[in-house]
């Protein structure tokens, strides 16, 4: 096929419209770079439920095995499950997932060995270059001694190795209404769930890449309301949805409202704070609440503060041996999973935490969640530049006000902060806003919009 590689390989991924922006035969070109570049003898490969996930991986695996390496492939995964062997076992590893976005979609997310991201700058744009270049000239021809293909099941050491991460043996019984979104939660859930004190709930837990039911994207509100209503129908403690690849998990309390992903992030912090005796650093990135600089701090660590991005993130876990990282978009990472996301073991950090007091989830959380947020809003502009610079002129020199220039722009004071990002793929402006009240941050959102939308 003819493809157009700067319309699927993303800053930290390749994504794209299946067959239409790439297909089996440029699958298997990414497999030959991607064993190429990382120099690997063996690599792990796995993939979602989406119907053409098998087949793109079995040809990225093939490729590998082409230029020489030795190919374990997993088969259906989450893509903690793929992070936790690459980390067990390791080595470099692809999964096949597009995430959230809808069924005609799939990509690859790459790591090295440990788990450690491929991004833009760690290896993907030479992989990027690699292809390019067998497009134009053909695919190399295989080695003299091509590397194997074999199959490794891995689901239960992946849940084993969780819950050894955290205790759950002696919570209360918890009942939990979990909502899978006909993604990879319905494979790994069951099995990491087993022999705990809990009575499942599942919803949508048949595995479909079509996505039937809603989207697997439980960033958009439209997409908790099954979960939402479920919750207080059944009684239940609380709800968890998970993305399609099941890497991220978003959190409902018992009233079917939903949980702060700062709050979360603020929470598991104190966990793993007081797990590592009171000491550690915690990362989290520009958008997060201003609660979880706050509660590290109280807890007795250091908070540190990031661009937004896993690749950040990831970063400064590695540059600052970090025990745990947040992001308000619900990615949770973890120094006990190779610096990985696993939304997984952080919905393990909630259940732990609720079934070891006896009050309600809505109550828990309170004291996580100090201040009002927007949300992240986006507007559609024509020039980005301009209108950040529009900013920075209104609020430059005001008393009380400072600017800083870590990712997009940010305005802080004493009681509220915003911060606009543009977006690097599409002609957008992105304001998260918070503040110590309703009003106030109402008024601050406002505010801001009105000179990013004029």
């Amino acid at each position: 096929m003819v493809a157009d590689l700067s319309q699927i390989v993303k800053a930290y991924d390749v994504r794209g419209v299946v067959p239409d922006q790439w297909d089996e035969s440029l699958a298997g070109l990414f497999g030959a770079a991607f064993a190429e570049v990382t120099g690997a003898a063996a690599i792990v490969v796995g993939h979602d439920m989406r119907p053409s996930s098998p087949g793109l991986s079995r040809a990225f695996a093939r490729g590998a095995a082409d230029r020489g390496a030795d190919v374990t492939e997993i088969g259906l995964c989450s893509t903690d499950q793929l992070y936790y062997a690459s980390g067990a076992l390791d080595l470099p590893g692809a999964m096949f997932t597009a995430s959230h976005n809808p069924a005609q979609y799939n990509g690859i997310k790459l790591c090295r060995a440990g788990a450690a991201p491929v991004g833009q700058d760690t290896g993907l744009a030479q992989i990027r270059e690699l292809v390019e270049r067998w497009l134009e000239s053909g695919a190399p021809e295989p080695v003299d001694r091509p590397g194997t293909l074999s199959s490794r099941e891995t689901l239960e050491d992946y849940a084993a190795h969780l819950r050894s991460l955290v205790d759950l043996t002696s919570i209360r019984p918890l009942k939990v209404v979990v909502d899978a979104g006909n993604g990879m939660g319905g494979h790994t859930v069951p099995s990491v769930f087993a022999g705990l004190p809990l009575t499942l709930v599942p919803m949508y837990f048949e595995l479909d890449g079509t996505f039937p039911n809603h989207e697997a994207n439980p960033l958009d509100p439209a997409n908790l309301v099954d979960l939402q209503k479920r919750v207080p129908a059944e009684g239940a403690d609380l709800g968890i949805a998970f993305d399609g690849d099941a890497d991220r998990c978003f959190v409902v309390d018992e009233n079917g409202d939903p949980v702060s992903p700062s709050a979360i992030t603020a929470l598991v912090a104190a966990r793993e704070l007081a797990r590592h005796g009171g000491k550690g650093t915690i990362i989290h990135n520009l958008i997060t609440s201003r609660t979880v600089p706050e509660v590290v701090k109280e807890n007795g660590g250091t908070p540190v503060r990031t661009r937004v991005g896993h690749s950040f993130i990831k970063a400064e876990m590695a540059r600052t041996g970090a025990i745990f990282g947040g992001e308000h978009s619900a990615h949770y990472y973890f120094k006990d999973f190779w610096n990985a996301d696993t939304g997984m073991l952080a919905a393990l950090h909630v259940l732990a935490a609720l079934g070891g007091q006896d009050g309600p989830l809505s109550s828990l959380v309170a004291q996580y969640d100090r201040y009002a947020g927007s949300g992240e809003i986006n507007s559609t502009v024509a020039d980005q530049a301009d209108r950040l610079a529009a900013i920075r002129s209104a609020y430059e020199g005001r008393a009380g006000v400072t600017l800083d220039d870590l990712d997009g722009l940010t305005v802080a004071a004493a009681d509220w902060w915003f911060n606009v990002r543009p977006s690097n793929t599409e002609p957008l402006l992105r304001l998260n806003a918070e503040a110590k009240d309703e009003a106030t941050m109402a008024k601050i959102r406002d505010e801001a919009l009105a000179i990013i939308r004029a």
